[in-house]
């Protein structure tokens, strides 16, 4: 099964290891879109409720990942802007026929965001498919602490842990550190494409991705460093170099106007790595 098969209804129902196989057997072809999850779209008018999420998913992107889902979640209902409340993250999922992941993170940050099995748990059982362990800026997020934090989650939905950058931490994201990752648990692990982060080589990287594919888990190449609200001129670059080290998805932060990547790099980025008749047909289903 394909991510690129698979009609709204297919897709907003994946969940766990179901998703994680269906992004490999689509071979470097899957778009992720991080948006921050208290945002509506720059196309909210107030009255007719949009949200980021929707409007990412309407360039193309596979599958929503939320970040900051404490400014939205009090651990029981979502209240997103453009779309009122909502009792969980299936009835997201269902709106915008894509499935949802979540960031949480081992670092500084609230309670209702932090990296704790509880808080994968109840994510999970609210309907999202996918818990991405990772960091935001600033707030200290190691991968050694994200790789203890791996140990302790366990939950229906997929996990997918590591770095975008550096996160206030400073350190060698190296082939070593992300199996270490999978053997802690996660099913697939994140890898800043070269171009992105400094010190991440094409070499490297490449070294990296085959890695943590020998041990049976998933890589998603990350745009994280602001160039997601780059010109699109970028993409080429960006795009053949993840699919050339690899990469089975391809992520776009949410570093543009307001709280999301840029939904014309997604789209130019999605063109490069799957050409026009995959991209218009996601678009349009």
């Amino acid at each position: 099964m394909r991510i690129l098969d698979l009609d709204r209804t297919g897709l907003a129902a994946l969940r766990g290891p179901e998703l994680s196989g269906a992004v490999a057997a689509s071979e470097g072809r899957t778009m992720v879109a991080e948006v921050f999850a208290d945002r509506a779209a720059l196309s909210f008018d107030g009255q007719n409720g949009v949200h980021n999420a929707e409007l990412m998913a309407a360039f193309g992107a596979d599958v929503i990942v939320l970040n900051m889902i404490d400014r939205v979640w009090d651990g029981t209902a979502f209240r997103f802007p453009g779309l009122g409340e909502l009792g969980s993250l299936r009835e997201l999922a269902e709106r915008i026929g894509r499935p949802i992941g979540v960031n949480v993170e081992p670092g500084n940050v609230p309670g209702l965001r932090k990296a704790t099995a509880e808080n994968a748990r109840r994510l999970a059982d609210a309907g999202a498919a996918l818990i991405v362990l990772t960091a935001n800026p600033s707030t200290d997020g190691s991968l050694d602490g994200m790789a203890r934090a791996t140990e302790e989650i366990r939950t229906e939905a997929a996990l997918w842990v590591g770095k975008m950058h550096h996160a206030g931490h400073p350190e060698p994201i190296t082939a070593q550190k992300l199996v270490r990752l999978v053997d802690a648990g996660a099913d697939g692990v994140i890898l800043p494409i070269p171009g992105t982060l400094p010190g991440v080589t094409r070499e490297a990287a490449a070294e990296a991705v085959a890695a943590v594919h020998e041990r049976g888990a998933i890589v998603m190449g990350a745009i994280g460093t602001s160039q997601e609200g780059a010109h699109t001129s970028v993409v080429p670059q960006l795009a053949l170099t993840a699919k050339e080290i690899g990469v089975d998805a391809h992520h776009v932060g949410d570093c543009f106007l307001p709280g999301m990547g840029d939904p014309e790099l997604l789209y130019a980025y999605s063109v490069a790595v799957r050409g026009r008749r995959h991209t218009w047909t996601r678009m349009a289903r």
